[in-house]
């Protein structure tokens, strides 16, 4: 049941587009009411024009916002008496009534409106919804929909058969409402709930009232049927599952990877996983999309792995995955060239959702908020297919309704409207030793040029105080934290595991945890010695190793970047374990450059010098050890190196941070095995 979320003493206070807002975000809030960007709503109020005269206006939801977080500005006002007389019409195209409504503007500078604009316009009440609930869509889904919803709803309901937002269904809706003036809401087939009232909240109250009527009614009838059509395949026993899925998940987005990287996001939840192992799923799922507004992010039909994790292996996983990927974009090929105008390209043939009998559901998007999106639209498709499949047939979009729908001039306006990807959008990178010093820099940076970013430290809590500020900054999922020391197998194969898991695979990956120490070499003792090079070269080794296993599964090439030192080519006294594992780290990379090549993975390495600022390690004895090589003070470090480079400069974070940027990106697309000097210049330092 959808609870009721008006809270008087919140809207006791609110009048006009205020409480309009105020209604739309309480029905946002819910999505089996409204999904992510779908629904609209709508107020007519008597306002001043910029001429100073009082004219009706149409406030409706802009195009492209969400219900559950929109504001003011997300709505937009049309002068009613301008939009009226498009009623008379016999015919108006979607172009024309695009063109036309933005004459009607009460402000040039608002929002493009709502493509349902025209239906809020010629209904003749003051407030309106349009929603999406999951039990209206469930009736409007069913083969005998529209009797099912005579019993529930006698003539209380108007029923709409299925034409595609606009002027005609606009007309239509206003046609039957003239000759049924009693009727209270609409069901509009395979899409959703009109409803409306006098004031903001007895539209709220209508909306919630038809959506439960509806809701109890399939409860009644649906409780003597099995959940669709019962259990056949039984959730994979763990850790068994997950450890299939660590290993496959690489496979998969290299398969549907081709054209465009995406991020994958995995759903375990109790209602998907009894969706996937469900009896009569299968054949439910690759009937079509339930409607307009899920088939937008998650396309026509999932693609359905014939797959039992209790009987088969992993290895019989991964083929039917890439057999899986390929049929699916030769069927959706298919599905194009029947259907297509020559108005748009075909899209990338590849699926939004894959669903996996006993080990759950797979979305993608071009990054973690749109994997998201995708995956909570096919959760409500999940439920009005239990819905609709629990008191009749199911009855999804036609191939060519879906198509006029993916395909449609007015939706894929809202593509030219997205910003450009930035240079790191649809990566994943993971970066160890990132909570302090340079790593941090370079996850900051690389965050801000769209990467997902993996906080890979020993230091969790650090690590996790970094990657919240990512995500408050840049967005759902864009970071997460795992533990890391890079000395231990263990360690770096659960931090490469859970990346998998979270993202489904990775493009970069940037070793930088080190440390340092300061001593003769008859005061070095063997722990020091072995020390840096667990870390400096053994744990740069066990992170590349990893990565190189992940690329060549992956099979989308592959990004690996060292930041070693100076020190690797230069050496400074007084530090012979340091200068080694340095110098052996690059030689590591050169070696890695020439055996990654193949597979399109590409090696390279950042030399920095003296970075001081935010450095642990310089907050350590390294820096009294320095400063007393050098004869100076401690406080005197950061003049003393800036003073011995050729461009008399310090070295920060950000500066390593941009020369990995470079590496990381396709500017550098061409450059494996390089050595790059960040130091300022120091000559002894120079390439030979």
């Amino acid at each position: 049941m959808v609870m009721n979320l008006w809270v008087e003493e919140e809207a006791s206070g609110l009048n006009g587009l205020d409480e309009l807002v105020y209604r739309s975000t309480l029905l946002g809030r819910d999505r089996s009411v409204a999904n992510w960007g779908g629904g609209n709503t709508s107020m007519k109020s008597d306002e001043v024009d910029f001429r100073g005269r009082q004219t009706t206006v149409l406030w409706v939801k802009g195009s492209g916002s969400d219900l559950a977080t929109i504001t003011r500005q997300g709505f937009t006002g049309l002068r009613l008496e301008d939009i009226l007389p498009l009623l008379d019409r016999q015919e108006m195209s979607d172009a024309e009534m695009t063109a036309y409504l933005a004459h009607c503007l009460l402000d040039p500078g608002m929002p493009r409106q709502s493509i349902e604009t025209l239906m809020h316009a010629f209904l003749p009440f003051k407030h309106i919804d349009h929603t999406h609930p999951d039990s209206i869509i469930a009736l409007a889904t069913s083969r005998h929909g529209e009797a099912i919803a005579g019993d529930i709803f006698g003539n209380e309901v108007i029923w709409e058969p299925y034409i595609r937002p606009g002027f005609k269904l606009a007309q239509s809706i206003a046609s039957k409402l003239q000759k049924h003036p009693g009727a209270g809401a609409v069901i509009l087939a395979k899409h959703g709930l009109i409803t409306w009232g006098d004031t903001s909240h007895t539209c709220y109250e209508k909306t919630l009232q038809i959506i439960n009527r509806a809701g109890e009614y399939i409860a009644s009838r649906a409780a003597d049927h099995p959940v669709f059509g019962g259990v056949k395949i039984a959730a994979a026993a763990q850790p068994q599952g997950d450890q299939m899925l660590a290993q496959a998940l690489p496979v998969l987005r290299g398969a549907i990877g081709k054209n465009q990287h995406m991020i994958l996001q995995l759903d375990q939840s109790p209602a998907t996983l009894e969706f996937v192992n469900g009896m009569s799923s299968r054949q439910l799922a690759l009937s079509g999309a339930a409607c307009p507004d899920h088939l937008v992010h998650t396309k026509y039909v999932p693609l359905w792995v014939d797959f039992d994790p209790s009987q088969q292996s992993e290895t019989e996983l991964l083929a039917a995955l890439q057999h899986g990927v390929e049929e699916y974009a030769e069927q959706y090929q298919q599905y194009y060239e029947e259907n297509k105008t020559p108005d748009y390209p075909m899209d990338d043939p590849y699926p939004r959702v894959i669903l996996m009998p006993g080990l759950g559901m797979l979305t993608t998007g071009k990054d973690a908020r749109m994997a998201d999106i995708s995956a909570q639209l096919f959760q409500r498709a999940i439920q009005v297919m239990r819905g609709a499949s629990g008191i009749d047939r199911y009855a999804a979009m036609t191939p060519a309704e879906a198509f006029g729908v993916e395909y449609w001039p007015l939706e894929r306006y809202k593509l030219t409207l997205l910003p450009p990807e930035c240079e790191l959008a649809r990566q994943i990178a993971l970066i160890t030793g990132a909570a302090s010093g340079i790593g941090r820099a370079l996850a900051r940076r690389f965050a801000q040029e769209g990467a997902h970013v993996v906080i890979a430290d020993i230091d969790l809590n650090g690590a996790q105080a970094l990657a919240n500020e990512l995500c408050e900054a840049h967005g759902f999922m864009r970071s997460m934290a795992v533990a890391c020391d890079v000395t231990s197998e263990e360690s770096i194969t659960e931090a490469f595991r859970q990346t998998i898991m979270t993202y489904g695979g990775l493009d970069v990956v940037v070793s930088n945890a080190g440390l340092a120490s300061a001593h003769e070499i008859e005061s070095t003792t063997l722990s020091e010695w072995n020390k840096m090079f667990d870390v400096l070269s053994t744990g740069y080794f066990l992170v590349a190793r990893e990565a190189f296993r992940t690329w060549r599964k992956q099979k989308l090439g592959g990004n690996l970047i060292f930041i070693a030192s100076k020190n690797a080519v230069v050496p400074s006294k007084k530090a012979g374990a340091y200068n080694a594992a340095k110098a052996a780290e690059l030689h590591l990379a050169r070696t890695l450059a020439a055996e990654g090549g193949d597979a399109g993975i590409r090696v390279n390495v950042i030399c920095p010098d003296a970075v001081i600022q935010g450095s642990n390690i310089w907050n350590s004895t390294w820096r009294e050890a320095r400063a007393k090589e050098y004869g100076i003070q401690p406080d005197e470090i950061e003049n003393y190196f800036r003073q011995r480079s050729i461009l008399n400069v310090n070295v920060f974070p950000e500066d390593i941070a941009e020369a990995a940027l470079f590496l990381a990106s396709s500017r550098s697309a061409k450059t494996t095995g390089a050595m790059l000097m960040v130091d300022g210049g120091i000559p002894g330092a120079f390439v030979r």
